[in-house]
C-alpha cells in the first residue's frame, strides 16, 4: 500500500515561553501534500507552531522535520521602508545583472547572478499582476505602499521563490475586499504544500483539509471549513446525546444505590425484631445477621462502583462537548437615547487627502460600517474622529464619551496585568469589582493576573475591549478599526456577543463583511477619496469586481 509523502513532521515537540508558560508539550503533527487549514482557539499555539516550523522560534524539546524549502508569511509583515520593490521581491541582484548583460557587460559575475533565471523580471511583473499590484512597478520604494500592499508584496516574493512548503499566518489581515479576492485566487492555484492559519471563512473554504488544534492535539477533518462545520455539528449532536444517556445512567445508579440502602435498613429492622422476640435460636440469628450484613455490604459496594463508573462516563461525555465560552455582559451605562447627536463631521478633509464633504451626523445607537480599499483613509478618519489626528480642514466633533480600539491594540501596557490595565481606565472601581467584570470577559482567577504582553492575539483583544467598555465614563461611541484581525472564529463570536450587549453607537472599519452583517449594521459608508453612503449589497458585489 502506498503512502502520501509527509512534508512537515513534528515529533514530541515542546515549547515554553521565557516565563515558563507552556504552549506545546509532546506535540505530534504530520502534514502531507495539499492545502491544510490550521484552526483553533486563540492561545492554542497556531502562530507559535508556524514560527517553530519556519525556524523563527526554537523548540524546548522534540524535533521538527521539513522536506524542502520553506516560505513563511507572518501575521505582521514588516519591510524596511527604504527598500525598493525588486529588493523586497529578492530579485534586484539578478535583475541588475540581466540589465547589465543586455547593455553589453557580459561578465562571468553577471551570468552567475542571473543563473537560469532569464525571465525573472517578466515572472516578477506577472506575479505582481496576479496579486493586483501591477501598478506599483519594480523601482518604487516599499514606503510608498499601503499595509495591505505590503502583505501582497511579501506573498509575491514567496510565490517567486517557489518554496516546497508555504506557511501563511492570517494572510487576509489588513487586506481590502479586492485584495482578498486576489489572495483567494493565489491560494486556490497553489499546487505545493500549504499550511494556512486563518479566521477567514471564505479563505478556509479553499483548503483541502482542516487541522483543528485543541488542547495540544490536532484532529483532522477532510474537506474545507464548511465540511468541517457539518462534521463537527454531527459530532457535537452525538456527544450531547451521550451526555443525556450518561446523565440518565447516573440517576438510575443513584436510585439503585438508595434502594440498596433502604433494603439494608429493612433487613436490620427485621433482624432486630427477631432478636427482641427471641423467635429463633441465638446461633441461627447470629449467622443470619452476618449473612445479611455480608450480602448487603456486597450489594452496596456493587452499586457504589456502578455509580462511580456512571459518573466517569458522564465526565467523559461532557468533555467531548465543546464549551467555547461566550462573553456575557450588561452595559446599561453605554445606552444612547434614539435621536441623540453622537458625532458630527463638517466639511472634513483628512490628513492624507480624503474628504467628507458637507455635514455628516451619527445619532442615537446607530451602528455604522466604514468600508473602502486599502489606503483609502479609513484608519485616518477613525483616528481623526477619536481626536488622535488633526484634520487638514473642517472638524470632527464627538458629543458623548468616546473610546477607540486601534488595530494594534496599543491601549494596553504590556508590563501590567489585565486587572491593572482595566484599573487604569476605571480608577474608581474596586479590585473586586474589576475582577467580577473581567470574569464576564473570560478572565477568571489567575488569568486576570497575566501580563498583557503574554496574551495571545484573541486574549489581548478581549482585554483591550474590556478596558474600553468598562472605562469611566462608559463609552457611548465605540470606534473599532479592523476588530476581527487576528481573531479566531470563536473569538469573533465572542466579540459579536459583546457588541450585542453594547447599547451605544458604533463606528466600525472592517473588510469582514459577514462580521459586519452579524452585528446589526444600520448604515454603510464607503470612503474612496470621498465619503459617501452605500449599501450592504453594493459592498458584497464589490468583492467580485475589479
Amino acid at each position: 500500500m502506498s503512502h502520501a509523502p509527509t512534508f512537515i513532521t513534528c515529533s514530541a515537540l515542546s515549547f515554553d515561553w521565557p516565563d515558563g508558560t507552556p504552549v506545546l508539550d509532546g506535540f505530534q503533527l504530520a502534514v502531507g501534500p495539499g492545502r491544510t487549514g490550521l484552526i483553533g482557539l486563540n492561545g492554542s499555539g497556531k502562530s507559535t507552531l508556524l514560527k517553530l516550523i519556519s525556524g523563527e522560534l526554537t523548540p524546548s524539546g522534540g524535533q521538527i522535520s521539513v522536506a524542502g524549502t520553506i516560505g513563511y508569511l507572518p501575521q505582521d509583515v514588516t519591510f524596511d521602508t527604504t527598500l525598493r520593490v525588486d529588493e523586497a521581491l529578492g530579485i534586484r541582484t539578478a535583475r541588475a545583472a540581466l540589465h547589465a548583460i543586455e547593455a553589453g557587460e557580459a561578465t562571468e559575475a553577471n551570468f552567475t547572478a542571473v543563473g537560469d533565471d532569464w525571465d525573472v523580471e517578466e515572472r516578477a511583473l506577472a506575479t505582481l499582476d496576479q496579486l493586483g499590484l501591477a501598478g506599483i512597478g519594480l523601482d518604487r520604494t516599499v514606503g510608498e505602499l499601503s499595509g495591505g500592499e505590503c502583505v501582497l508584496l511579501r506573498l509575491a516574493a514567496l510565490l517567486l521563490a517557489r518554496p516546497d512548503v508555504l506557511l501563511l499566518d492570517e494572510p487576509t489581515n489588513n487586506l481590502d475586499l479586492r485584495a482578498r479576492r486576489r489572495l483567494y485566487a493565489a491560494v486556490e492555484s497553489w499546487s505545493g504544500v500549504m499550511l494556512l492559519v486563518s479566521h477567514d471563512r471564505e479563505l478556509l473554504d479553499r483548503v483541502d483539509q482542516i487541522a483543528d488544534l485543541r488542547d495540544g492535539e490536532v484532529r483532522w477533518y477532510g474537506g474545507n471549513f464548511t465540511d468541517y462545520e457539518e462534521l463537527l455539528a454531527a459530532e457535537q449532536d452525538s456527544a450531547e446525546r451521550m451526555v443525556r444517556v450518561a446523565e440518565a445512567d447516573v440517576q438510575r445508579q443513584k436510585r439503585e444505590l438508595s434502594e440498596a440502602h433502604a433494603k439494608l435498613a429493612r433487613r436490620k429492622r427485621y433482624g432486630q425484631k427477631m432478636n427482641d422476640t427471641k423467635r429463633e435460636p441465638k446461633i441461627v440469628m447470629g449467622a443470619r445477621k452476618r449473612a445479611a450484613q455480608e450480602s448487603a455490604g456486597k450489594h452496596r459496594i456493587m452499586h457504589t462502583e456502578k455509580l462511580a463508573d456512571a459518573r466517569e462516563r458522564l465526565d467523559q461525555a461532557v468533555e467531548a462537548v465543546r464549551d467555547d465560552d461566550e462573553i456575557r455582559i450588561e452595559l446599561p451605562a453605554t445606552q444612547v437615547p434614539p435621536g441623540r447627536r453622537v458625532l458630527t463631521l463638517s466639511n472634513l478633509r483628512l490628513a492624507h487627502g480624503a474628504v467628507a464633504a458637507g455635514e455628516w451626523e451619527l445619532r442615537g445607537p446607530e451602528r455604522i460600517a466604514l468600508v473602502g480599499g486599502n489606503g483609502s483613509g479609513k484608519t485616518t478618519l477613525l483616528r481623526t474622529v477619536a481626536g488622535l489626528l488633526a484634520p487638514e480642514s473642517g472638524e470632527a466633533l464627538t458629543h458623548v464619551p468616546t473610546r477607540f480600539l486601534p488595530q494594534r491594540l496599543d491601549v494596553l501596557d504590556d508590563d501590567r496585568s489585565v486587572v491593572e490595565n482595566v484599573a487604569r481606565f476605571a480608577p474608581h472601581a474596586t479590585n473586586n469589582l474589576i475582577r467580577a467584570r473581567l470574569a464576564h470577559f473570560l478572565f477568571r482567577g489567575a488569568r486576570a493576573d497575566r501580563a498583557a504582553g503574554t496574551l495571545s492575539g484573541g486574549e489581548r483583544f478581549r482585554a483591550a475591549l474590556a478596558a474600553l467598555l468598562l472605562a469611566e465614563p462608559a463609552p457611548q461611541l465605540l470606534i473599532l478599526d479592523e476588530p476581527t484581525n487576528n481573531l479566531d472564529l470563536a473569538s469573533v463570536r465572542q466579540l459579536t456577543g459583546a457588541l450585542e450587549s453594547y447599547e451605544g453607537a458604533l463606528l466600525v472599519a472592517s473588510h469582514d463583511v459577514p462580521f459586519l452583517e452579524s452585528i446589526g449594521i444600520t448604515r454603510w459608508l464607503l470612503l474612496d477619496g470621498e465619503l459617501r453612503a452605500t449599501t450592504a449589497e453594493e459592498v458584497r458585489r464589490s468583492r467580485w469586481h475589479d
